[in-house]
């Protein structure tokens, strides 16, 4: 019997938000589940052998009747779900496509030896292998049983029920029992673009490590003295050291460091769309980590927000050796939502992380009506204050499909996709236009290209 508490009115279909379900039992208890076992029918078909020498309706009537008595008293000697004691070891974390795993600790506190079956379900996108664990345990014994889970999504998995069958003696029957048991496994992003890591330190290594920077102006500081060479810009010479060493020396200078570089993870309906089976979100997360460490190891600060009409996530400037553990953390449970971007908003949060010039990372979608109903508004005042890049994700399949056009099917594909890729294209034009750098790749080379830019901006001081 079920009431509601709180108020409410005479129909259902205008109950308060605040009115919960009270359910209440009347007298009678809920029933035991049970479960047969493959060895009742097997039982059940032995007794074709006695139809056989004695093929008569009360045969098999006895026969069936025996095997449910056999059955019945099984059940009664089998011992109780409700003796088992259930805890989950604490939540792991695994990057998405690796194996993970995640334990129950099971003990026995009835008097007698418990011998069962235990399913630990998860849903389906944890991709629990092996679930179901054969269990002989003794009184007062514990045993750990380990579920192997491969997620198949990001975000957090969660488990749904531990279910226990206890077997009778002879093995006929069981019964069953659910038990909550709260669990939960995060699959973290699983950041593909760190192949390109090494190749971009070593860029960035290189680049540290030149004698000599001969660039002035905004973006650089002053490195060291060295004795002029002909070719080097005449206005970087030091007067007061060339008269001290009575030869022309001239200054160095390096980019600067401690640069703010603020990445801006749009996850609103452009996110959602799959390319090469893979969310938007996704490609666009593996970009931003690949960004975030080669920064952080160039001894710049990194930020993240994430968002659409509000901040789903942000990231403040974490240490170096922190940062990619908080923002694999933080994006681990974003989903994209099906709703509009709000540009101001998430241009109000870049504000408020930093009022000094950074460079700003908008990885989105070049939708040419998201983009110009909202987006472009916002662009002037973000371009005044930041260098602005606007990163996104191609679908190479709208290349291929352009380039087939030998059937009429086929044809009328190839003028949709030219018309996408134009509009795409118009897109981009406006936005460089306005002093937007746009890169638009596939998943697979968006990463590296948005790194080998911002490798880019640093060796022309532009930082």
């Amino acid at each position: 019997m079920c009431r509601w508490r709180g108020r409410q009115r005479t129909t259902l279909r205008y109950v308060r938000a605040n009115a919960t379900p009270v359910c209440r039992s009347r007298g009678r208890k809920r029933g035991v589940p049970v479960a047969v076992s493959w060895r009742f029918p097997i039982l059940v078909l032995v007794g074709l052998v006695a139809v056989v020498i004695q093929p008569t309706r009360e045969t098999v009537l006895l026969w069936l009747a025996l095997s449910i008595v056999l059955t019945v008293v099984d059940l009664l000697f089998a011992v109780s779900p409700r003796r088992l004691g259930i805890q989950r070891e604490g939540g792991s974390q695994v990057r998405l496509g690796d194996s993970g795993t995640t334990a129950l600790l099971v003990t026995n506190t009835g008097r007698r030896t418990l011998r069962g079956l235990v399913r630990d379900a998860w849903q389906p996108s944890a991709g629990a292998t092996v679930d179901r664990h054969r269990l002989t345990l003794k009184s007062g014994e514990r045993r750990r049983l380990t579920t192997i889970v491969v997620p198949t999504r990001r975000g957090d998995r969660l488990a749904d029920r531990v279910t226990v069958r206890s077997f009778g003696p002879l093995g006929l029957g069981a019964r069953q029992r659910s038990f909550d048991v709260g669990g939960v496994i995060r699959a973290l992003p699983p950041f593909h673009s760190r192949k390109h890591l090494p190749s971009r330190l070593a860029a960035l290594r290189q680049l540290d490590g030149r004698s000599a920077v001969r660039i002035r102006g905004q973006g650089t500081e002053f490195d060291s003295l060295r004795d002029y060479v002909e070719g080097d810009d005449v206005r970087s010479i030091d007067w007061r050291a060339t008269a001290r060493r009575q030869h022309a020396v001239v200054r160095t200078w390096q980019p600067e460091r401690d640069r703010r570089v603020i990445l801006v993870l749009d996850t609103s309906r452009t996110s959602a769309g799959r390319v090469e089976d893979m969310p938007r979100l996704d490609s666009e997360m593996d970009a931003a980590l690949l960004l975030a460490a080669l920064a952080s190891r160039a001894g710049d600060r990194v930020d993240l927000i994430a968002g659409d009409r509000w901040v789903r996530a942000r990231v403040g400037s974490a240490s170096r050796t922190a940062l990619l553990a908080e923002l694999v953390q933080a994006m681990s449970p974003l989903e994209p939502a099906l709703l509009e971007a709000s540009w101001p908003t998430l241009a109000a949060a870049i504000a408020d992380t930093s009022r000094r010039r950074a460079l700003v990372v908008l990885l989105t979608s070049l939708e040419p009506a998201a983009i110009e109903e909202s987006l472009l508004p916002t662009l002037a005042t973000l371009t005044t204050h930041h260098r602005v890049v606007v990163a996104s994700v191609s679908d190479p399949a709208l290349t291929a499909m352009a380039a087939r056009r030998g059937t009429t099917a086929e044809a009328y594909d190839a003028a949709a996709a030219e018309r996408t890729l134009t509009l795409r294209q118009r897109t981009a034009d406006v936005l460089g236009r306005l002093g937007v750098t746009v890169i638009d790749a596939d998943p697979e080379h968006l990463p590296p290209r948005l790194a080998d830019h911002y490798l880019l901006l640093k060796s022309q001081g532009l930082l």
